[in-house]
């Protein structure tokens, strides 16, 4: 285990082809020991005594997949990589594999299946799970397979396969399923439970049964009978091959779910566009119809994901440890989200005092050793993004001569890894159809983690260099080998026969995982996720400098995304994602099963705050968007830590400036003489980035540009516009609000900016303008002044038999951002929400009301009201602000581009009920005019 301040991670990744998309020459490598690539070079052999994939007790292990995928370049670092990667010698099935809502293990037998719903708390209270356990598996009768296999794949759904040399099984399981799609020969339909089943509906070939709590429903093809023995369901196949088993949200769900229980899933597919500031996404499934023509199919939602859709959803909800789910009835749906701002450096202020941060460059620049005898890609890497993010800085003020220095010191570096033979060199293996670094640090061989970690850095420092040397980075010359990296963590085709699609990024969880071969009981997991964004950062910058957009647009696509998804699932910034009985504002690791307080290495607080800030960039900018998140993160490390950060100071500085500025500069002022900086840090870069907060403000992620590479500063009531052109010739830059900015070829500009401010800057606004005081409820969590919806309902979650009474718990969230208004002297806060609990005895559900007053994403007044107890007879009851007021917190303000959240959920039963949505029955009404 490495010292305390290193970060053992945990997960896998990337050398030639597709000259057609611009990533690399040849299209597969060279029968040669030495394949050529520009002016550089990888190997097509590992380095003597070097390993590559193995098992746990370092046998090598090759690719456990079936005959039809044997060609096919693997996707490992996914949520179900332990299908085809074999890390424990004794498991030739999988380990858990977390899809959500349901869970899976494959046995001898066929495909354990579970929907874990109640969460765990672990680990002396540091990790909460919602742990896989088997409800039932499906297989046929009498099958016992030796091992089990990958069949096939797609964006985020595979297709696992069973032989006993009788029997033949496939499943195909996803992201977001609530099916699983089997076929199968040699034997009949079998569904083994983990208890006997309740039976709440028989329709011959159409079962529903209740185990552990959980509903699930049976389809066999028409003509064919469930019988029922004990814990075994069988069903004869007859002439046909199929069936399927779906986890219903309710009992009442059956005929729903029955009408797309033929319409079997064959395979997933995401496309992403950048335009204007925008980053838009389509999920697609692609369906084929085993009985009549229904081709369309039900879907879940993560929470990153319907929190960016205007597409319709149903009022069926699922359970998951990244909250709610909630369900669409279609095959495809699509997401809009403002694009994360990036920079190759904060810019120039004022704020900066020249001399001093030319002592802090030069310290840097003529280290003994810029490196710090760093030997393997990790370390390595680290050492490059220290000198990268200081070039741009010390061309600002004028160091030119440092600045081609630290150039120079990062070209000699690529260029030695980038060419194979020597102490490094990068090696590609034909079986994993992987690059690996040589030497390898944290399983980076042997278990195939962390490339994307690594080879961010690399590319990073690779981009920063194209900037000032173009020629440097041409294909022909250096270019090329960075294209390979690129291609072994981040390949945007799925047709490359060298690399697998996007090795690095799960396209639907929203983020990377760093595990290579998944083979742990929680799933695969990523700890540093600001290490995964340095990657997308980097590509962004990468293609900005070389003009490839389709490069920079796939970056701003997987960091935008990603952005979200730490925002949720790290940070929970909504807190609504983290179970109440977790006790903590930030998780170190995310987990399939659910996330930790903790890191690979260290308990220290510090670093399990730090590790998702590091390395601070111009791509980290995303994280000003969540200030009161900050907040929260900063004052837990400081309770928990018994104080102020002391290790990892510089980096938890930077991190509180995206919040509050001038607190940051005031702890670098009093503590910035004796400290040492993190690994991938310099008090050059502390300095700067610090003081130039302090001058301009925090990121505004309210406003964005109209090119990737464009941000904007909010100091009090004043905004600085910044961007960079990469281009060769001077462009102006337009901002959401209306703002432009000129900016000179090559360079970075800033400004107050020119031009009319539009007053609401949101360029992805609510579904009608919020004018006016009256908000109707919308499926999707949307609150509109919008009249004319179509009547709906959504499903308020049980609260499990726990007293919920003032602490929402999986609430039904409803917001609107962008709101001015001005409050009207005497008003309050009014509401009137149309519930029915049905026939359920003992239910209450209770409201709260938020209102963040400027869109900071800070609420300054929250109003929890008293909750209201429904009847257990079926019809509409409604509840108001009449039953008095709870609790609440601040005071009322105008609102300035505000936010206003209802939140509505079950504060005491066990049962769910629903709320009405999109009449003018179920409203909030705000005190503003």
């Amino acid at each position: 285990m490495p010292s305390p301040r290193t970060r053992p991670a945990t997960v896998l990744l990337l050398a030639s082809a597709l000259a057609a998309v611009g990533l690399g020459p040849a299209a597969a490598p060279a029968a040669a020991a030495t394949v050529p690539v520009g002016s550089g070079s990888y190997s097509d052999t590992r380095p003597p005594g070097t390993s590559g994939p193995t098992t746990n007790t370092g046998t090598p292990v090759t690719p456990k997949v079936t005959a039809a995928a044997k060609n096919r370049p693997v996707p490992t670092n996914d949520w179900w990589s332990s299908l085809a990667f074999q890390r424990y010698g004794d498991n030739p099935y999988s380990t858990p594999m977390y899809g959500h809502p349901l869970t899976y293990q494959a046995t001898a037998g066929g495909l354990d299946v579970g929907y874990p719903t109640s969460p765990t708390i672990v680990g002396d209270g540091r990790q909460y799970e919602y742990a896989h356990k088997r409800d039932l598996t499906i297989g046929l009768t009498g099958l016992n397979s030796p091992d089990t296999k990958a069949d096939d794949w797609s964006d985020w759904t595979v297709t696992p396969y069973w032989s006993d040399g009788a029997r033949t099984l496939r499943t195909t399981i996803g992201h977001g399923s609530p099916f699983v799609y089997a076929k199968g020969s040699g034997g009949n339909a079998q569904i083994t439970t983990a208890g006997a089943p309740t039976v709440f509906a028989d329709q011959g070939n159409v079962l529903g049964i209740t185990v552990a709590g959980h509903h699930y429903a049976l389809f066999a093809p028409t003509g064919s009978d469930w019988n029922v023995a004990g814990s075994t369901v069988t069903a004869g196949l007859g002439s046909k091959d199929y069936f399927s088993v779906a986890v219903l949200p309710s009992t009442g769900a059956l005929a729903t779910f029955k009408k797309y229980a033929y319409s079997f899933v064959t395979g997933s597919k995401v496309t992403w566009n950048y335009s204007g500031g925008t980053v838009g996404a389509t999920y697609t499934l692609t369906t084929e119809a085993k009985e009549g023509g229904e081709r369309g199919t039900l879907q879940a939602l993560y929470r990153h994901q319907w929190l960016h859709t205007k597409d319709p959803l149903t009022s069926y909800t699922y359970v998951s440890p990244r909250g709610t789910m909630k369900v669409r009835e279609a095959a495809s749906f699509t997401t809009s989200q403002k694009a994360s701002a990036v920079l190759p450096a904060l810019p120039k202020s004022n704020g900066v005092d020249a001399a001093r941060l030319r002592g802090y460059l030069n310290d840097v620049v003529n280290a003994s050793d810029p490196f710090s005898g760093a030997s393997d890609t990790y370390w390595t890497g680290k050492a490059l993004g220290r000198l990268a993010q200081l070039v741009p800085v010390a061309d600002q003020i004028g160091e030119t001569a440092v600045r081609d220095r630290m150039l120079g010191l990062m070209k000699g570096k690529l260029q030695d890894w980038f060419t194979a033979g020597g102490a490094n060199e990068f090696s590609y293996d034909k079986d994993w159809k992987t690059l690996t670094g040589y030497p390898a640090s944290y399983g980076s061989d042997t278990e195939l983690n962390d490339h994307h970690f690594h080879y961010g850095y690399y590319v990073y420092a690779a981009a920063i260099i194209a900037q000032y040397d173009p020629a440097w980075a041409a294909d022909s010359a250096w270019g090329g080998m960075v294209k390979t990296l690129v291609r072994d963590t981040a390949n945007p085709s799925r047709t490359d026969t060298a690399y697998p699609f996007l090795r690095g990024f799960d396209v639907y969880a929203g983020h990377g995982w760093a595990s290579g071969h998944q083979g742990f009981a929680a799933g695969n997991n990523q700890e540093s996720s600001s290490e995964s964004t340095n990657l997308s950062t980097a590509l962004i910058l990468w293609g900005s400098a070389t003009g490839d957009t389709s490069l920079r647009d796939l970056g701003t696509f997987l960091l935008t995304t990603e952005s979200e998804s730490i925002a949720q699932y790290w940070f929970d910034a909504d807190e609504q994602v983290f179970p109440s009985s977790f006790g903590h504002d930030t998780a170190g690791m995310v987990w399939g099963s659910g996330a930790a307080y903790a890191t690979w290495w260290t308990a220290n607080p510090e670093e399990i705050h730090g590790i998702n800030v590091l390395p601070v960039t111009g791509g980290s900018l995303h994280l000003g968007g969540e200030k009161a998140a900050i907040r929260r993160n900063i004052a837990e490390m400081e309770r928990e830590n018994g104080g102020p950060a002391v290790e990892w100071r510089d980096l938890l500085w930077e991190f509180e400036s995206f919040a509050d500025p001038a607190t940051a500069k005031a702890k670098w002022d009093a503590g910035h003489a004796g400290y040492t900086p993190e690994e991938g840090e310099s008090k050059a870069h502390t300095y700067h980035w610090i003081n130039t907060f302090a001058a301009l403000g925090a990121p505004d992620a309210t406003v964005t540009g109209d090119i990737p590479t464009s941000a904007v500063f909010t100091k009090g009531t004043t905004r600085t516009y910044a961007a960079h052109n990469h281009g060769s010739t001077a462009r102006t830059v337009t901002f959401s609000d209306g703002k432009t900015l000129s900016v000179p070829a090559r360079s970075t500009a800033t400004g107050s900016g020119t031009g009319s401010t539009d007053p609401d800057p949101d360029p992805d606004p609510d579904p009608e303008p919020p004018t006016g005081n009256t908000f109707q409820l919308r499926g999707g969590g949307v609150l509109t002044t919008a009249t004319g919806g179509t009547a709906g309902s959504d499903t308020i979650a049980s609260a499990g038999g726990t007293n919920r009474d003032g602490t929402p718990y999986q609430p039904l969230v409803y917001q609107v951002r962008g709101v001015n208004g001005t409050l009207t002297p005497g008003a309050g806060t009014a509401f009137r929400l149309q519930v029915d609990a049905g026939t359920t005895v003992g239910l209450g559900q209770q409201a709260r009301v938020s209102y963040d007053f400027t869109g900071d994403g800070s609420f300054d007044r929250t109003e929890t009201y008293h909750y209201f107890a429904t009847d257990p007879v079926t019809g509409w009851e409604e509840y108001t602000q009449a039953r008095g007021l709870k609790a609440s917190t601040g005071s009322l303000g105008n609102l300035d581009g505000g936010t206003v959240r209802l939140e509505v959920w079950s504060a005491i039963g066990n049962g769910t009920s629903k709320l009405q949505t999109g009449t003018d029955k179920s409203v909030l009404v705000i005190p503003y005019s």
